[in-house]
C-alpha cells in the first residue's frame, strides 16, 4: 500500500490547448497521473499522442501560446499551479528534473560540460565552485564515465550520443531531485547503449529513491523498468495499471493493438509480418467527443461516436476507457 507521503507528483484533471489558424488543439485532455517516490510510471503511446506535452506541462515549459488547466498539480504537497514563474524555477532542476530526447540540442554547445552542471548546484544550493565540481565528478563517475575530471573540460561536440545521454542523467541527478521526468531517453542510442541507460536509471533509481516518470513508444523498454504504466492516445490516457496487469491482460483495444506489434524472441516466426495498426492518430483540433480511436478500432460501433470516455475499473489499480465491458473485450482479444 503506498502512503501519502510517497506520492511525490500528483496531477488531476491535466488538459493542454493551443490555439491554431483552424481552431484549437487539444493536445492533452483531463490527464490523471502520479508519481510514486522509489516506482517507475511509463506513458506509452505513439508519436503526437500528448505524453512529451504532458511532461512539459508539469515542468511549465509549455510553448508560449499553449493554455494549461488542471484541478491539481502537487509535488511533495506543493501547489505547483500557484508558483509564480521565479518560485517555479527554484523547484525546477532542484527537486524535480527532466531528461530531454536529444542530449545535443539540450546542452550548450559553447560551455564546457562541467561548467553547465556546475551552474546547477551553485543556483539552486549555494554551493561555491570547488563543491559544484567536486559534485559533477562524483555523478559523472557514477553513471559510467571515465575520467570525469578530463570529461568536464570537454564540449558537447566532443562526445558521442552515448556520452552525451549520460550526462544529461549526471545533470539531472545534481541536486537530488525527488521526481525525473525522462522523455525517450534512449531514443538516439543504439540498442546495446539503450540498455545500459535503461539499467543505469533504474540503480540510480534506487539509490537516489526517487520518482521516475518514463515517456516512449517503445513497450519493449516498458516491459523491463516499468512499475505501472498509463497508455496514452489522442491526447488522453486510455489504460493504465500495473506493468503486470497491461502486459498479462490488456483491456484497451488500442493497449492491445501495441503489444501486438512487439516481437518475441523465440515465438515470433521469422519473415511474418508484425503487427499493425491500421490508420493514423486522428487530428486533435476542434471538439471530438466519443472515443478517438474508433476509426482504427475493429470493435467500433454507433455507440463510440458519443461514448468511450468513461472510466472503468477492472481490478484494484487497472482501469480502462471504452464503451465494451471487460468480458467481452477479453473475450474478443487474446493477449499474445
Amino acid at each position: 500500500m503506498t502512503s501519502e507521503r510517497d506520492t511525490i507528483l500528483r496531477v488531476r484533471d491535466l488538459s493542454v490547448d493551443i490555439p491554431v489558424p483552424s481552431g484549437t488543439l487539444h493536445a492533452v485532455r483531463n490527464v490523471d497521473l502520479s508519481a510514486i517516490r522509489g516506482r517507475t510510471l511509463a506513458i506509452v503511446g505513439e508519436s503526437g499522442c500528448g505524453k512529451t506535452m504532458t511532461a512539459l506541462a508539469v515542468m511549465r515549459l509549455l510553448p508560449g501560446r499553449a493554455r494549461l488547466r488542471a484541478r491539481e498539480i502537487g509535488l511533495e504537497g506543493t501547489d505547483l499551479r500557484s508558483l509564480s514563474d521565479k518560485a517555479f524555477s527554484a523547484i525546477r532542476g532542484n527537486r524535480m528534473a527532466m531528461i530531454f530526447q536529444d542530449p545535443m540540442t539540450s546542452l550548450n554547445p559553447v560551455y564546457p560540460i562541467g561548467d553547465q552542471l556546475e551552474e546547477i548546484h551553485i543556483r539552486h544550493r549555494g554551493s561555491g565552485r570547488r563543491e559544484a565540481r567536486e559534485r559533477a565528478e562524483y555523478l559523472l563517475a557514477r553513471v559510467g564515465i571515465v575520467n570525469p575530471g578530463t570529461r568536464l573540460r570537454q564540449f558537447p561536440h566532443q562526445l558521442s550520443g552515448g556520452l552525451r545521454q549520460r550526462i544529461m542523467i549526471a545533470m539531472a541527478l545534481m541536486c537530488d531531485p525527488a521526481l525525473i521526468v525522462a522523455d525517450e531517453p534512449t531514443t538516439a542510442l543504439d540498442v546495446t547503449v539503450q540498455a545500459q541507460v535503461l539499467h543505469l536509471l533504474k540503480d540510480l533509481q534506487a539509490e537516489f529513491d526517487m520518482a521516475l516518470i518514463l515517456i516512449t513508444h517503445d513497450l519493449g523498454i516498458v516491459a523491463r523498468i516499468a512499475d505501472r504504466i498509463a497508455v496514452m492516445y489522442a491526447g488522453r490516457i486510455v489504460e493504465t495499471g500495473s506493468s503486470r496487469q497491461i502486459f498479462a491482460a490488456p483491456t484497451h483495444p488500442y493497449t492491445q493493438g501495441l503489444i501486438d506489434c512487439i516481437p518475441y524472441p523465440g515465438k515470433t516466426e521469422r519473415r511474418t509480418a508484425l503487427g499493425s495498426i491500421p490508420g493514423i492518430v486522428p487530428s486533435l483540433v476542434g471538439d471530438a467527443p466519443g472515443c478517438m480511436f474508433r476509426n482504427r478500432c475493429a470493435m467500433a460501433e454507433e455507440r463510440c461516436r458519443d461514448g468511450g470516455n468513461v472510466e472503468r475499473s477492472v481490478e484494484d489499480g487497472h482501469s480502462y476507457r471504452c464503451v465494451h465491458p471487460v468480458e467481452r473485450l477479453r473475450g474478443t482479444m487474446v493477449p499474445s
